[in-house]
């Protein structure tokens, strides 16, 4: 059981980190002052393995009108996937994404939606960002930096997802360490001096905590540890760059309460500073963000 105990031992133990301020920057026509307001990213699944039904798009128009609608409901963000990250998941090449990313992009672009767009190839970075796209949400560790190089080329950002293997569908299990975000602030550490050095100045970096090991399928496990990666948070925020959580839905434990669990989990991140949060449920996440800012 969390207790408020458990929040006091983290303070103590890395009170240096506490204070840790991040860079504020401007994405499209928006300014991103992280240290004094989170933002909201909101999901668009254009493939339909996705199981977060309330999220999935099989065509452009539907994308569209919700792209526009989570706009309206709060999200500064729109994050746009063309292929589902389960291990059974149909495998959707460079060339299939762009076919079904592209379109939804440029009509999104036109009605003033900042867009993300998730993905490890560079080919789909670089058509996606000469088509528009605000941020590449990197799910990868290979040939990053061609993406990097093609991210500062447009001013564009990028989030660096932590992730142990080539990509996100190279799926096998995960290496635990007694302190995992140790690990994590140094691979962020690594990735960040390569992109800064190519000119990439718009940072945010995500534990991963989204992704499907196959060793994480155990709820208690999982679940265990990606409560006390959010409450770490404010750890990573020592590398200067803001941070980006994907809210997990805790399935085993909320049964068909699901579409709850992220609004709960909101909470343990932004009790660990977490600047952008990446959710399927905006309105919801807007609440608690909101009810939390009258404290």
């Amino acid at each position: 059981m969390l207790r408020l105990e458990d929040l006091y031992e983290l303070h103590e133990k890395y009170n240096d980190a506490l204070t840790a301020k991040v860079e504020a920057f401007t994405i499209g026509d928006k300014h991103f002052d992280f240290n004094s307001d989170p933002a909201i990213m909101g999901v668009i699944n254009l493939s339909p393995d996705s199981w977060y039904r309330e999220s999935v798009c099989l065509n452009a128009e539907q994308a569209i009108r919700r792209g526009i609608t989570l706009k309206s409901q709060g999200a500064d963000l729109v994050d746009i996937g063309a292929e589902c990250t389960l291990e059974h998941a149909e495998r959707v090449e460079d060339v299939r994404q762009q076919s079904k990313i592209l379109p939804v992009l440029k009509s999104l672009n036109k009605a003033g939606v900042l867009t993300s767009i998730e993905t490890y190839y560079p080919t789909v970075a670089l058509e996606c960002l000469r088509s528009g796209a605000n941020i590449i949400n990197l799910t990868g560790t290979e040939q990053n930096k061609d993406i990097y190089k093609a991210v500062a080329d447009f001013d564009a950002g990028v989030i660096i997802c932590y992730y142990q293997g080539k990509n996100v569908r190279d799926i096998g299990n995960f290496t635990f360490s007694e302190d995992m975000v140790d690990i994590m602030y140094e691979y962020f550490a690594q990735q960040i001096e390569q992109a800064t050095k190519l000119g990439v100045t718009k940072i945010f970096v995500d534990a991963g905590l989204g992704f499907y090991y196959k060793n994480l399928q155990d709820s208690a496990l999982r679940i265990n540890y990606q409560m006390r990666t959010f409450l770490n948070t404010f750890r990573l925020r020592k590398l200067g760059f803001p941070v980006c959580h994907a809210l997990p839905h805790g399935f085993e434990c909320f049964g068909e309460e699901v579409r709850s669990a992220e609004p709960f989990f909101a909470v343990l991140a932004a009790l660990g500073k977490t600047d952008l949060f990446r959710t399927h449920e905006v309105p919801k996440i807007k609440a608690v963000l909101d009810t939390l800012a009258l404290f």
